[in-house]
């Protein structure tokens, strides 16, 4: 395990580059809720659990068809 995937929280930018999207998508999902995200003071920051959440919400919709 890296640090980077042992981080626990992640910027807008680092969650979407582990998601493989753009910047903009990321914030879509984020002001939809389908990603959780909290804020430290200024700061938006996703949990890494969150993204795994998301991706396995993704996963069992498309099992489910």
């Amino acid at each position: 395990m890296t640090t980077a995937d042992a981080d626990l929280l992640l910027t807008v930018e680092e969650a979407a580059r582990r998601l493989r999207i753009g910047r903009t998508q990321m914030y879509a999902l984020i002001t939809s809720g389908e990603v959780p995200s909290v804020t430290i003071g200024r700061l938006r920051r996703i949990p890494a659990e969150c993204l795994a959440a998301y991706v396995s919400g993704l996963l069992a919709a498309v099992q489910s068809r």
